[in-house]
């Protein structure tokens, strides 16, 4: 006799990455490896490798709303995950999405340029961003760029100004910041996780290598799949930036693209 077994679910809402390395298809073989059952509504098509990315189709709003509602109405989704959503009406689509199923453990990455450079969200977009999602989530995980771009301010330069922008971005109304320093400089790569108990440093060696491609993404969905596993933030913050740095470690055992190829998500 088959006994089924209860797995926490996890949905991505984010766009499609065609090489493979980001987004939705990064969120799902995260949730994979970390045990967690993958559901997914794309917001956007796009045409990219591992070099550059030639198209990005966005789908309509009730496009969206249509994918989020099939799986809320069907599926016992624990935590959610927010990539890449590059306009106005795709943002309130799935703010409002959010709010009717009543939504929790919401993971937002505001995903605004692609690792290749290519912008990925309209100028005009940010404020709704920060108007609508970040009161929504329970984490926001920005990266130096992002956390400037919403904040309308430099980079951060030292862990000083991480934090002092993380705090800033708690009181835009999300519930915790982790601001990551993959963009920094120095012998580590350092992430700040900041919220109302005060703020907590996540560090591992810098590690040389152009493998890069998804790795936010990453990060963001393992988050997510940690929470989905009723794990407290701080853990799954803790557990998400190690298996990250593993696979970025072990990237280069793949040769996967002539460019930035992607994070090892199955690295053993």
């Amino acid at each position: 006799m088959i006994v089924p077994i209860a797995v926490p679910i996890a949905l991505t809402i984010a766009g499609s990455d065609s090489s493979g390395g980001a987004g939705i298809q990064a969120d799902l073989k995260t949730f994979s490896a970390f045990g967690v059952y993958g559901a997914s509504a794309i917001t956007a098509v796009t045409a990219q490798n591992t070099t550059a990315v030639t198209m990005v189709h966005d789908l309509p709003p009730p496009v969206i709303a249509a994918q989020i509602d099939a799986v809320f109405s069907d599926l016992r989704i624990a935590a959610v995950k927010i990539g890449m959503l590059s306009r106005v009406d795709a943002i309130e689509t799935v703010a409002r999405s959010l709010d009717r199923w009543q939504a929790a453990n919401i993971v937002v990455d505001p995903v605004m340029v692609a690792t290749t450079g290519a912008r990925l969200l309209d100028p005009q977009a940010i404020d709704v961003l920060r108007r609508q999602l970040l009161p929504r989530a329970a984490v926001i995980t920005p990266n130096l760029p992002e956390a400037a771009a919403l904040l309308d301010s430099a980079p951060a330069a030292n862990e000083r100004d991480m934090q002092t922008q993380a705090e800033r971005l708690l009181a835009l109304g999300a519930k915790a910041v982790l601001i990551k320093g993959g963009h920094g400089a120095g012998a580590e790569s350092v992430d700040l996780l900041v919220d109302a108990a005060g703020a907590v440093r996540f560090a591992a060696p810098r590690i040389d290598t152009q493998n890069t491609h998804g790795t936010g993404c990453t990060l963001s969905a393992a988050v997510t799949a940690g929470l989905a596993k009723r794990e407290a933030l701080r853990a799954a913050v803790a557990r998400a930036k190690e298996y990250v740095s593993a696979a970025i470690a072990t990237a280069a055992e793949l040769k996967i693209g002539s460019g930035r190829g992607p994070v090892h998500h199955f690295r053993q």
